[in-house]
């Protein structure tokens, strides 16, 4: 029986605290690895390994005491887990997904030879090839560089819009893309389980901070068209097939300013654009990875609320043990859900938790996240 199934998670942060929040309802017994008793799974999971989960040997290992190995961060050692899932273990996803995925430079080549529409893109081993490009003329300024690898929550992006900003390029392989006009960001959520069942999620609008380049502010439902809906749902369930993956997958899109719309990246795993799932949505993103990598029936992704999320980061200037500035005006408001993550320490625009609030229409949702947001601070 599935409840009796050992569930290995690589990763302890947030994502995996609300995976293993999910797991407990149904008492399934999960088993996590990461480097700090501490983390926020930690204080959730029947069994926390210390250990790096990019090190081989104890990835490794741990396959071989679970039954099902998931992941809430790709950045894993997939070594082991191509090796787990050639001696007969399940690995959800599989490892050639995350090995495609976790490089920006072999995700983009995918939907390039998958006919899958995104941004015009050249992969660069060095800033200083960009740089010779530039010179060149065989690459315009404005674009967008992004560090093949482990750029996440902002990290490994640079926006070069004037030629000053050369001087700032990373000095790693990259991927450098054509800088998109984009009118909205969307995100949607899709999942597919070994039968070949996939269930979509109705997409959510993103709108992010200027400078941290996080999400600020996540809508649902976006306020999109018909047919916009109709293309990105399509996309959606091409995209899910062509990777052909087992578990959860989030795909970023643009809406570009001609009409057109491109996938910027995915995430192999519960994301922070679905956060909201857990109050506004039929079955909780976090609820559904389960499902998937357990071939169960999908859940209904159907909107229960209008609702809009927002995160939590640490304060400009405040690095030390978080204290939450203006929690208790947060509680006493009606359908406002906080979660704090349980991180220690907070240091400037580190996620320390999320917000979601529900209201009856989009803009109500809006107007009182702006309030939370003013009165939520997380300081030290």
């Amino acid at each position: 029986m599935f409840v009796n199934t050992r569930i290995g998670i690589l990763g302890g942060g947030q994502l995996g605290k609300m995976l293993l929040q999910a797991a407990s309802r149904w008492d399934l017994n999960t088993w996590v690895m990461d480097k700090e008793f501490d983390f926020p799974a930690g204080k959730v999971t029947n069994q926390f390994i210390k250990g790096d989960f990019t090190d081989e040997e104890l990835v490794y290992q741990l396959g071989k005491h679970v039954d099902i190995v998931t992941i809430e961060i790709e950045n894993v050692n997939t070594s082991a887990l191509h090796k787990l899932e050639e001696e007969g273990k399940e690995i959800y996803p599989q490892p050639s997904i995350i090995d495609t995925i976790k490089d920006k430079g072999l995700q983009k080549e995918f939907y390039r030879s998958h006919d899958l529409p995104t941004s015009d893109f050249k992969l660069y081993e060095d800033a200083q090839a960009i740089r010779k490009a530039v010179e060149e003329g065989s690459l315009t300024i404005p674009f967008v560089q992004k560090a093949r690898t482990e750029g996440y929550d902002g990290r490994g992006v640079h926006i070069v819009r004037v030629e000053d900003d050369l001087e700032k390029l990373l000095d790693v392989k990259s991927v450098v893309e054509h800088m998109v006009p984009i009118d909205r960001e969307i995100a949607v959520i899709g999942a597919k389980n070994p039968s070949g069942d996939i269930a979509i999620y109705p997409p959510v609008e993103m709108r992010f901070h200027p400078t941290a380049n996080l999400v600020e502010e996540l809508i649902s439902p976006a306020g999109i068209t018909p047919d916009q809906l109709s293309t990105i749902n399509g996309l959606a369930h091409d995209v899910l097939k062509s990777f052909d993956i087992v578990g959860l997958l989030a795909i970023e899109l643009f809406i570009a300013k001609d009409g057109s719309i491109l996938i910027n990246e995915v995430a192999p795993r519960p994301h922070n654009s679905g956060h909201h799932s857990i109050e506004g949505n039929m079955t909780s993103q976090y609820e559904q990875h389960l499902r998937a990598i357990l071939d169960l029936p999908l859940g209904n992704t159907a909107i229960t609320s209008p609702a809009v999320m927002i995160n939590i980061l640490g304060e400009p200037g405040y690095s030390g043990e978080a204290y939450y500035e203006g929690l208790e005006t947060c509680l006493a408001m009606d359908n406002v859900h906080i979660h704090l993550y349980g991180k220690s320490h907070t240091k400037p625009f580190r996620k320390m938790g999320h917000v979601t609030i529900l209201a009856e229409d989009v803009e109500s949702a809006r107007q009182k996240a702006r309030e939370v947001r003013k009165t939520l601070k997380c300081k030290c």
